[in-house]
């Protein structure tokens, strides 16, 4: 496969991706962003109490 001929088909699969995102309506960014957030911290806060040697 050349370099041509991938860049070609890496623009057909770019130019088709606008009409399918993936994205549902009903997911709000923020919300997810801040169960991630949440989820993270949380993880962060574990790691400490058992880091309890400093």
């Amino acid at each position: 496969m050349s370099f041509h001929s991938a860049a070609a088909q890496l623009v057909t699969l770019a130019a088709e991706g606008g009409e399918h995102s993936g994205n549902h309506e009903s997911l709000n960014p923020y919300l997810v962003g801040g169960c991630v957030l949440a989820g993270l911290l949380f993880l962060l806060w574990i790691t400490t109490r058992f880091n309890r040697d400093r």
